[in-house]
Parts: structure tokens; C-alpha cells; sequence
């Protein structure tokens, strides 16, 4: 399988829209809280954070259109309220969360500037970038990815030789299950649907109007990207674990994260990290918002519909990006609950064959795990409820925040044994 210039640029530009926030400050405590069985974590963790969200690009890659056609075997309507649902959502938290996590590792340590500056400045700045549609992907795939790499992979390397005996004992119950779980904060599965159709969109402004042809450059760019978040995460959880033993039980995810890179990069540490953090959160907050542009203006279709999606989404960013990332963070959480099953199912679907993607099928899978994920996402809301705690003990897996998993596998069961009878529609 050759490679050529165009597979890295889409690679390095898709690794730069998935890496935010989430990216970068989850891994490390994840590392810290699990000690000497940090590789279990790291299992968990890329399952959600690099497995689905690659399926997720491999089913944009055979579809070959937009978030919407995830959901239209199932319905037009349900997948236009998805649609709308999810990108709104995109807009709301995870774009905003950028700008907060900026604020906080590269402008609070060294400037006496409010929170809502940073983030008018913060989306002053997305909203100039993103304005001209047909340079989103190059400038992002040949500037902002490599000096992503450079501080990411200086950190990591610089900190392997650590002594690894003095890695303390793991305080997790369920090493793969919390890795897993957190793999949901870097919201990378709804990233895959929401950036997906920007690589697609601007694959085809590259000029790869071919379907096969742009089908495998984006299938390489796909495994490129997957291929460096896999060494980043494992990293990055592998110097938590590494650096455990020097930081406080009660010391917070930026915290930690600015320790480990003063002790790897040393004096330029501070500064390093606040370019890095920028540049990461920045990306990420321009793939959302092109997205987002993207979808709004194909549904509304008028001369300006684009820059004024545009506009929208850097004003509900500015909002939001004024909170701080933990209020962010605890937001995002019920939230994730309720729609990532939901995401993960639809990825899924739209990865297996043409017959396994029959109409009655995909609905009965998404009606099973809507259901299903209410009860995960209440227990989150209101943890003491004795109500939601009965129902949620009645439901296998539940106790997991899994309650979705059999009754989505059941459902799957059912409508192919339906099919099975009926001629494929």
C-alpha cells in the first residue's frame, strides 16, 4: 500500500481535528490512578478513544456523505434531529472546552487576563480560519499538525527512561472499564461523524471526485491519524504511571499534566506547553465548527448560510469557553451517556454490509439503545435516586454504565432473524 504526499496531509490534518482537550489531559491520570496497570487502562481507553472513531472514518469512508446518512436507513426525520442534536451539542461543549482548557494551561499562568477574553480572541481567531472553506484541511495538515508532534512526541520521549519501580499500586476496581468510559470525555466517536464530513467535503475540494479514489485516501489518512493517536495515548498514560508517585492523591487532571511536562521538558517547560496545548485545542475547535458550518449550511442553502453558521457557533462557543474545564467536563458527562451508545451503534451499522444494514434492523438496534442508555445517563444525574438505582439493577451490564450493550445485541439478533424472511428492501 503506497503512500503518497496528499495520504499524510489528510492523515496528519484528521490526527490534528481529533486531538483536543480530551486528548491530552485525560490520558495522563489515567496513567496516575492506575499505576503498574496502566497498559489495562490504555486497552480501554483506545477501544473508545481510537477504535470506534476510526470506524467511524472508515463508515464515512464507504458512505461517502454526511452525518445525516448515518441515520437515514433508519429514518429522514430521526436522522435529521440526530443530526441536529449532535452538532449542536459539538457546539456547545466540546468546541467550547478548547477554549476554557487554552485559558487555563496557556494564558492563566502567565497573564492576568478574564477567562471571556481568551475566549473572544480564542474564536475571534477559529472564525478567521475557518471563514475560507477550501484552506481548512492544508493549513491544518501541513502548519499545525507537525508542531503538535514535535512537543507531544519530545515529552513522551524524554520521560521514558524513567524508573519504572517506583510506579505505585493501581487504585482502580476496573482498570479497562474506567479507560474505557474515559475514552467518552474525548467525545472522538462524535468527532469521527462530525469531522468525517469535513475530510469528505474537502477530499473532494482537493479534487478526489472519484469515489474509489478518495475512498482509499482517506481509508490511509484514517490509519495514519489512528496510528499516531495510539502512540500519544500510550504515552502519555505510561508517564502518568511513570510520575504517579510524585504528585498528590488529590492533584487535578491540568495539574498533573503540567508537572509531567515540567519534569520531561524542563525549564521551557511552561511555555512549551501552553503552545501545545493551544495548537491542539485549536484544531480540534476548527474541525467542530467547520462541521457544524458545513451541515447547517447544506440544510439551509442561501448565499451566506455558511459564515453565518460560522458566526453562530464562535458566539456559542465564546458563551461557554468562559466556564471553567472541570464545570465543562461534569456538564458533558450525562450527556455522553445518553447519545454515545447511540453513536457507537450507528458507526457500527454503517460499517457492516449492505444486508446487515436493512432498514428494520438499524431500527430496532437505535430504538434498543436509546431506550437502554436513559437509565446510565440518569444514574449519572442523580446518583442517590432509589428509583433509578432499581431500575438500573435490573438491567444486565448497568452497574457498568454498559446497560445499553445486550439489549442493543438482542435487538440486532431479532430483526436479522426478521430479515432472514423478508426479501432485503
Amino acid at each position: 500500500m503506497g503512500l503518497r504526499k496528499d495520504d499524510f496531509i489528510v492523515g496528519f490534518a484528521l490526527f490534528a481535528l481529533f486531538f483536543g482537550v480530551g486528548n491530552i489531559v485525560l490520558p495522563p491520570m489515567l496513567g496516575f490512578l492506575a499505576g503498574q496497570e496502566w497498559y489495562l487502562v490504555a486497552i480501554g481507553f483506545i477501544i473508545t478513544a481510537i477504535g470506534i472513531p476510526l470506524l467511524g472514518i472508515f463508515a464515512h469512508a464507504r458512505i461517502q456523505g454526511t452525518m445525516y446518512d448515518f441515520g437515514k436507513p433508519v429514518s429522514k426525520v430521526f436522522s435529521l434531529i440526530f443530526c441536529i442534536f449532535i452538532y449542536s451539542i459539538s457546539a456547545a461543549i466540546p468546541s467550547p472546552r478548547t477554549a476554557a482548557f487554552t485559558y487555563e494551561m496557556a494564558f492563566e499562568p502567565f497573564f492576568n487576563i478574564s477567562p471571556l477574553a481568551v475566549s473572544i480572541l480564542y474564536f475571534g481567531l477559529v472564525f478567521i480560519f475557518v471563514a475560507k472553506r477550501s484552506t481548512v484541511l492544508n493549513n491544518i495538515g501541513k502548519y499545525i499538525t507537525p508542531a503538535i508532534l514535535i512537543l507531544i512526541l519530545g515529552m513522551i520521549f524524554f520521560g521514558i527512561f524513567e524508573d519504572t519501580e517506583t510506579m505505585k499500586v493501581s487504585s482502580l476496581k476496573t482498570p479497562i472499564l474506567d479507560g474505557f468510559f474515559e475514552g467518552y470525555q474525548t467525545f472522538d466517536a462524535i468527532g469521527a461523524l462530525v469531522v468525517g464530513g469535513v475530510i469528505i467535503i474537502s477530499v473532494k475540494l482537493k479534487g478526489y471526485n472519484n469515489q474509489v479514489e478518495a475512498k482509499k485516501l482517506i481509508t490511509k489518512a484514517a490509519i495514519i491519524s489512528a496510528l499516531g493517536l495510539l502512540i500519544i495515548y500510550c504515552g502519555l498514560i505510561y508517564e502518568g504511571a511513570l510520575f504517579g508517585h510524585l504528585f498528590s492523591e488529590d492533584v487535578t487532571r491540568t495539574q498533573l499534566l503540567s508537572g509531567i511536562s515540567s519534569l520531561t521538558l524542563g525549564p521551557y517547560a511552561s511555555i512549551c506547553l501552553a503552545i501545545l496545548v493551544s495548537l491542539a485545542c485549536f484544531t480540534t475547535a476548527v474541525g467542530i465548527v467547520t462541521g457544524t458550518a458545513d451541515f447547517f449550511s447544506d440544510q439551509f442553502k442561501y448565499k451566506y448560510s455558511y459564515i453565518t453558521s460560522v458566526t453562530t457557533a464562535c458566539l456559542f462557543g465564546i458563551v461557554v469557553g468562559a466556564f471553567s474545564v472541570d464545570f465543562i467536563i461534569t456538564l458533558a458527562l450525562p450527556i455522553l451517556m445518553l447519545v454515545y451508545p447511540l453513536t457507537i451503534v450507528l458507526i457500527i451499522l454503517n460499517i457492516l454490509s449492505d444486508k446487515l444494514r436493512h432498514q428494520l434492523i438499524m431500527k430496532l438496534v437505535v430504538i434498543f439503545t436509546s431506550i437502554f442508555s436513559i437509565p446510565d445517563a440518569l444514574k449519572v444525574i442523580a446518583p442517590d435516586s432509589q428509583v433509578i438505582s432499581t431500575i438500573s439493577n435490573s438491567i444486565p451490564l448497568s452497574n457498568f454504565g454498559l446497560g445499553w450493550l445486550i439489549p442493543a445485541a438482542f435487538a440486532f439478533g431479532i430483526g436479522y432473524l426478521i430479515t432472514l424472511r423478508k426479501p432485503i428492501t
